[in-house]
């Protein structure tokens, strides 16, 4: 099984990335971005077949150590 693990920063914290990002984009000229919000995409392949085992084994591997629950919320796919 497959799972797909999104970590953004929570809103309302400052993100310095995305808005270094922001103004490069509006240096090319891309004057219609308002405000970008940096993220971590992970793909984590299990030996899991059992769905709710498989969503119990990505939550604690978020909570534990692919995310900072203080500043970040995730959310993830199984395939």
């Amino acid at each position: 099984m497959k799972a797909i693990i999104y970590v953004t920063l929570k809103s309302g914290i400052h993100d310095p990335q995305g808005h270094a990002v922001q103004q490069s984009l509006e240096t090319f000229g891309f004057h219609a971005v308002d405000s970008v919000r940096i993220g971590k995409l992970l793909e984590v392949d299990l030996n899991e077949t059992d769905h709710t085992k498989a969503e119990a084994v990505v939550k604690a591997m978020c909570d534990k150590l692919l995310s900072n629950p203080v500043i970040e919320d995730y959310r993830f796919e199984l395939s």
